[in-house]
């Protein structure tokens, strides 16, 4: 088992990195330019929660130091050297639960490319293979058919459902549990992905 940090994951064009402080322009653009796509499903601090970081400095700074801690692990997506997005490992117990949970956001300009399954299957395997986690879950809004999309690729089971589950967007909302174990990818979920996107027959050319 190693928490070593920081991480850098690889698979051709897609790259997976810690986020930077040198982030904060192309994360600003992309979040700005995405806001109506992603705000529905941004989390949000209840009345009397705990402040969010008030900057982007003061936001990498934390996460950072969560991930020298090994409780978090906070990777940029890069899609040939450009910003496109966040896959955050979050929650991570260790001791008899050896767990953690997996959120994600994408630049819409670089959706419908297959990117964010591969980004959250190559950090499903790093949380597995090298960081000695063994059970991933992933919680979505019924409503976030982006996000449920990415699961199902992966083919993550739905293992419950969570009302009132998370802060999201001004309020409670209930989630769709998914979770995957160790077990049951023993080449690796990335190894699987492929798998599966060659077995499927392409469509006859119009």
């Amino acid at each position: 088992m190693t928490t070593d940090w920081p991480v850098r994951l690889v698979d051709g064009e897609l790259t997976l990195r810690p986020l930077a402080t040198s982030d904060h322009e192309a994360w600003r653009r992309a979040r700005q330019r995405n806001a109506a796509w992603l705000v529905p499903w941004d989390a949000t601090v209840p009345p009397g929660g705990e402040a969010r970081p008030t900057s982007f400095k003061q936001l990498v700074r934390r996460l950072s130091r969560q991930a020298r801690q090994g409780v978090t692990f906070p990777f940029a997506i890069e899609v040939d050297g450009q910003f496109a997005g966040q896959v955050t490992v979050n929650n991570i117990v260790r001791g008899s639960a050896q767990f953690a949970s997996v959120g994600y956001w994408l630049d819409k300009d670089f959706a419908g490319r297959g990117l964010m399954p591969r980004a959250v299957a190559m950090v499903i395997d790093h949380c597995f293979f090298v960081a000695g986690l063994h059970r991933i879950e992933v919680a979505i809004r019924p409503e976030n058919s982006n996000s449920l999309r990415v699961v199902e690729k992966l083919q993550i089971r739905e293992v419950g459902y969570a009302p009132k589950f998370l802060h999201i967007d001004g309020d409670w909302r209930d989630h769709r549990i998914y979770a995957i174990t160790k077990e049951e990818v023993p080449d690796g979920v990335l190894a699987r992905l492929r798998a599966t996107e060659t077995a499927t027959p392409q469509a006859e050319p119009q």
